[in-house]
């Protein structure tokens, strides 16, 4: 039946391959699981009912991508959507968590839509390549200076805004051990290097705290008290009502939220199937991915699914290629994958006493490092380029904010396009996107 249904004998896979492929997988994408509450929690939502969303609304959608698609690609809750959800629509634009769920559910529904009328392409052929690749590098930056000063590493200066923390303090020392760690197993090719470099971070931290250098508190597994993201006295539904009246009150917010979500999860889902749809074989000499529309159709149904239990919006990921070079060919790796997800639930209250900020900043740090490699193919001779590439990375980082910094990308390479006498070749998107961009650069808007 499986055979028949995923074509493992047509793909020269079987049974036994795509296990250890969806294992594999799962490993490499496993250290979302101790990074997203933590992040999250920044934002006033339960650190263990996101555990619990993460886990299941990740297990439920690599199902549904291996079903849809046969594409042997797990889904969880991107690395800059959960920065983007967190520190810029909560922390920076001052909304409740409540309301960015809402956010992130309204959104994941326009997403679904653009992607079933075929409009995703059109849009995605608008907007210039070298800014794309300047918003997934500059979420590279801003995810490693988070885990940076989560970690205590970089502080807060009266002087310099930012400075260097003591580096001999324990929770620094722990990051600094995790990230060298980590970046040494990343360069051996160690499988799963991430999450295996997360995991050893996390018992030197217990030592350091047994040891008695203050690593963090001494805590102790407990049962969860809320699931799902929500406690079991507040209503789901009441949750999700607040969250869409807030959401809805002020428009002008509403419409830039949902433009950063809608822009990252563009970049971030096709930047990331193509490549892995390529290493698979599914691409042909004319550049067209076999079954890539039913890919998107799952991923789109992925950030509704997030939404609803309780966590930002997820993405495919690239860790996925780990499966793939290990022979997974089919829908049936994404399942195990999924399958994995599911069994992590139980391991909720150890995860999350063992992951703190100095624990996860080497995974901050290290996908940082992965997600800037790509400003190698910018166009670094084009001022035009060079100077939106540099606007975006930069304000992103010194606003805090993800949403600024795509802002001051797109309004940047406007201007330098008028003066260079290039601007006549923007589409009518393209116009609309940077004129809603202004209003926010300038006016808050």
């Amino acid at each position: 039946m499986l055979n028949k249904f995923f074509k493992l004998d047509e793909n020269n896979t079987d049974l036994k391959t795509e296990l250890l492929a969806g294992l594999t997988t799962f490993l490499a994408m496993a250290y979302i699981l101790g990074v997203n509450p933590t992040m999250l929690a920044e934002g006033g939502m339960p650190a263990t009912g996101v555990f619990f969303a993460t886990a299941l609304a990740s297990g439920v959608s690599c199902i549904i991508m291996g079903l849809i698609s046969k594409y042997p690609v797990g889904l969880a809750p991107g690395m800059g959507m959960n920065a983007l959800f967190t520190y810029t629509i909560i922390l920076t634009m001052g909304n409740t968590w409540e309301t960015a769920l809402a956010a992130v559910f309204v959104s994941s529904i326009i997403f679904l839509l653009i992607t079933i009328s075929g409009l995703r392409e059109a849009i995605l052929n608008a907007l210039p390549f070298d800014l794309k690749l300047a918003i997934g590098a500059g979420i590279g930056f801003f995810l490693a200076f988070i885990g940076l000063k989560g970690a205590g590493i970089i502080v807060a200066d009266p002087a310099t805004l930012v400075g260097m923390g003591s580096i001999l303090s324990a929770p620094a020392l722990l990051a600094v051990i995790g990230i060298l760690l980590t970046l040494i197993l990343y360069i051996k090719k160690v499988p799963a290097a991430v999450f295996l470099g997360l995991v050893i971070t996390a018992i030197l931290g217990v030592i350091f705290t047994l040891a008695g250098f203050g690593a963090g508190d001494p805590i102790m597994p407990a049962i969860p008290a809320e699931f799902i993201s929500f406690s079991f006295d507040t209503s789901v539904v009441g949750a999700f009502a607040t969250g869409f009246t807030q959401l809805f009150s002020n428009i002008p917010n509403l419409i830039m939220i949902l433009f950063s979500l809608l822009f990252v999860t563009f970049f971030d889902t096709t930047g990331t199937l193509i490549p892995l749809a390529n290493q698979c074989g599914f691409v042909d000499e004319e550049g067209n991915a076999d079954g890539i529309d039913r890919a998107f159709l799952g991923d789109a149904i992925s950030g509704i699914i997030g939404a609803i239990l309780g966590t930002s919006t997820l993405t495919a990921y690239v860790e996925s290629a780990t499966g793939i070079g290990l022979g997974g060919r089919t829908g049936l790796t994404a399942v195990f994958t999924g399958i994995f997800f599911l069994l992590a639930l139980i391991f909720a209250p150890t995860v999350l006493a063992l992951f703190t900020s100095s624990v996860t900043a080497a995974a901050l740090v290290i996908v940082g490092i992965l997600m800037i490699v790509q400003l190698k193919e910018v166009d670094w001779d084009n001022m035009v380029v060079a100077a939106s590439v540099f606007m975006t990375i930069i304000m992103m980082l010194l606003t805090y904010s993800i949403s600024l910094g795509i802002a001051w990308g797109f309004v940047t390479y406007a201007i330098a396009a008028i003066a260079t006498g290039k601007a006549k070749e923007f589409s009518w998107i393209m116009w609309i996107m940077v004129i809603i961009f202004a209003l926010y650069v300038f006016f808050g808007l």
